[in-house]
């Protein structure tokens, strides 16, 4: 951590276009299904049909035959790996192919490699395997309850004692489907060996730690694996675990001794690249007569495969986001014979928020109380009611109050029905949000050239989420440089090591290594000062570079020009590394804050046909130093129209038989378009944070928590049905 804030607002903050917008829309960004190598050969994944059991026999003696095909890898013949290292939840998926085990329908059980993907598909399909299936264990009620290393149980006060004083008490059961990431670009790779050195362009949300996970599955040392990631077609999760299908890409391409591609079909990404598990919430909340809650009990449940365990999360804000003496939170997950879980956008806060601020509406209402008036009776702003100590920052209240003001609020009628438009039935609702904050290690290095440019490189990922553009916004203002004077080059695991981006973690972490980077830049640079430079004797504190000098902080016009100070030298060029210094919590005395909103919605419900349409959103944030208010302001928009698909559309079903996927393609699975969208109003609120020297908090998933709920809270002021399972679909609004 810097002794002293960076002087930043020159670009950043600034809604300038991306940087890498031109490459995008010319269509000369580089994405893993892009690339193309010399004798390069495709690879096509077999699934298996039932849900649980053994391999018997496999016939590949007719696919050899076929023009194109190379090799067929099975449980027979497939190399045999490593076990994995441990991963971002502590726990990865279980090699590929290595016994005739099936755990899930779907399951990769055969690779079929050849000269083009064609070829290989239509092998693909000529392969024949005959199973010994098993009962698959799928229905939740026949598994074994364990807990989930991310969720541990907490508790603070007596909740019974609570219960009982309360004046007002609900308890409710809520419930939330399967839901699937589904980014638009295919996941897929390209592996290729030269000797004991792998090189492989991937769809990974982090570079680093697929480097090591190969590295250590394939038995070779971290330095002979390359992962280049520097486009990515989306990931809202899926691309953080370490998945089979690189693993099989890999291995094929070291044996066959060519680069092999992989590339998943959209029916597979709804199989092997993970999804949101269902959930469920039981959830009792007791208040005084006066609206002051005196108890919140938060139990929660959620699926895991056999190999592979859920994410969780799923009570993490209970215990942080209101004032209440007595809290407790339990939270279990269930085995079962069912596709790997991983984490999508906004993991366990999207569904918990749904089951608390669904309850905090229900108990409002019992209460004959404004739903935000309850809210900001209880909301925690100052001090963190789980610990005590105060927030880094917060602005929860502020967020609450801002879009009642721009929603107008005020002019809600509170009774259920009461609102109409003609033969329409109008609903507002909200709800209030948080999340937790994350801040992963990263490292940089910050380069400035004689010419008056400059370079970042970091091994980071840009999900779309707009960090080649925050990054160079940054290190402009700390380098006193035009973005256009900026190259961050990121995506590929030879830069100095980062954080994956995921969790909203990615912007806080490598804006502060960057940070750090200029700050050992500038040491670097007074090293080069002579003994009669008016920089002499300074520290890195002291000075910042500006408009290509380097000048003393307090007297700007005393400076050395970078060109003069390298050139005095030899040298083209001076380099500082940098990595994020997260400050000793103890010493500061605070608790690291993530970002808090508030969702204000209306509602439109046709009762003879069902029809509901979400007719306006205003959403507002505390999200800290905004670094870019355009691409912020796009996070927000795309993370609620996510919400808006998690609450009316999005579930992916499953034969309860089976385990298959029933509506595993975008023809039967249904998301929100264009249709489905209104305007959507978002704004900022709050100050940079305290806790680093950036300010900043991840914004990439707040913007999704709380919409589904706000929606749900709105269908109930516009009907007084109070539905509590996700999605809400038209039959439950006939009337």
């Amino acid at each position: 951590m810097t002794a002293t804030k960076p002087d930043l607002g020159t670009w950043v903050g600034k809604g300038i276009d991306r940087v890498d917008g031109p490459h995008k829309v010319t269509g000369t960004a580089p994405y893993a299904s892009d690339i193309t190598l010399p004798g390069m050969v495709h690879a096509v994944v077999v699934t298996s049909t039932v849900g649980a059991g053994t391999i018997t026999k496999i016939d590949t003696s007719a696919l050899l035959t076929l023009p194109g095909v190379r090799a067929v890898f099975t449980h027979e013949n497939f190399p045999r790996l490593n076990a994995p290292p441990p991963v971002l939840f502590g726990e990865a998926p279980v090699a590929p192919m290595q016994d005739g085990r099936i755990t899930f329908h779907g399951q990769e059980v055969a690779v079929v490699v050849a000269d083009t993907p064609q070829e290989a598909t239509e092998a693909a399909r000529l392969i024949e395997i005959t199973y010994a299936p098993e009962p698959a264990l799928l229905d939740p009620a026949d598994g074994r309850l364990e807990p989930l290393a991310l969720s541990p149980d907490t508790s603070r006060g007596d909740t019974e004692a609570g219960w009982a004083a309360a004046d007002v008490r609900v308890g409710a059961t809520y419930r939330t489907p399967e839901n699937t990431n589904n980014p638009l670009g295919l996941m897929g790779c390209v592996a290729a060996w030269d000797g004991d050195h792998l090189e492989i362009h991937d769809s990974t949300q982090g570079t680093n730690a697929l480097r090591t996970t190969l590295a250590v599955m394939f038995g070779v040392p971290e330095s002979g694996v390359r992962v280049r990631v520097p486009y990515l077609g989306g990931g809202f999760g899926a691309g953080l675990n370490q998945w089979p299908y690189k693993l099989l890409a890999a291995a094929a391409a070291r044996e066959l001794g060519r680069p092999v591609k992989l590339m998943l079909t959209r029916p597979q990404m709804f199989k092997l690249v993970g999804h949101r598990p269902n959930s469920e919430h039981q959830v009792r909340i007791g208040a005084g007569r006066d609206g002051t809650l005196t108890m919140i009990e938060h139990r929660a449940s959620t699926l895991s495969s056999i190999d592979f365990p859920a994410v969780g999360l799923l009570t993490s804000g209970t215990p942080h986001l209101y004032n209440c003496p007595n809290v407790a939170t339990v939270e279990r997950t269930v085995r079962l014979n069912r596709r790997y879980p991983t984490s999508m956008r906004a993991p366990g806060e999207a569904e918990g928020n749904w089951a608390i601020e669904t309850a905090m509406d229900e108990l409002a209402h019992e209460l004959g109380m404004d739903p935000l008036e309850l809210r900001l009776r209880n909301l925690a702003t100052d001090l963190d009611p789980a610990t005590g100590k105060p927030w880094s920052s917060n602005a929860v209240i502020e967020c609450c109050r801002v879009g009642a003001e721009l929603f107008g609020w005020s002019r809600r009628e509170p009774q259920p029905s009461s609102m109409r438009e003609g033969d329409l039935l109008i609903g507002w609702g909200m709800a209030a949000t948080g999340f937790f904050a994350y801040m992963p290690m990263s490292q940089a290095r910050v380069t400035v050239y004689a010419d008056g440019t400059a370079a970042v490189r970091s091994a980071a990922t840009d999900i779309g989420t707009g960090t080649y553009t925050i990054i160079t916004q940054l290190a402009a203002d700390l380098l006193g440089l035009h973005p256009q004077q900026v190259d961050f080059q990121l995506g590929d695991s030879d830069m100095p090591a980062s954080a994956h981006s995921g969790g909203s973690g990615l912007a806080t972490s490598l804006s502060n290594a960057v940070i750090d980077a200029v700050t050992h830049l500038q040491g670097a640079l007074l090293d080069l000062v002579g003994d009669d430079s008016p920089l002499h004797g300074l520290g890195p504190d002291d000075v910042v570079c500006r408009d290509g000098a380097l000048c003393r902080r307090d007297d700007p016009s005393v400076r050395v020009p970078i060109a003069a100070l390298l050139a005095g030298q030899g040298l083209v060029e001076a380099s500082g590394d940098g990595r994020l210094r997260p400050p000793d919590a103890a010493a500061t005395g605070m608790v690291h804050a993530g970002p808090y909103g508030a969702r204000f919605v209306e509602v439109a419900i046709d009762p003879m046909i069902g029809r509901l349409r979400v007719r306006r959103v205003v959403s507002v944030t505390d999200g800290g130093r905004i670094l870019n208010q355009k691409l912020a302001r796009s996070q927000i928009l795309g993370a609620t129209v996510g919400g808006i698909g998690q609450a009316l559309f999005e579930d992916t079903l499953t034969d309860p038989g089976t385990g298959r996927v029933a509506n595993g393609t975008f023809g039967d699975y249904l998301v929100a378009v264009n249709a489905d969208v209104p305007d959507v109003e978002v704004v900022f609120v709050g100050e940079p944070d305290r806790y680093t020297p950036s300010g900043t908090k991840g914004i990439g998933e707040i913007g999704l928590v709380g919409v589904a709920a706000a929606i749900g809270n709105a269908v109930f002021h516009a009907t007084g049905r109070r539905l509590r399972d996700l999605p809400i679909t038209v039959d439950q609004l006939m009337m």
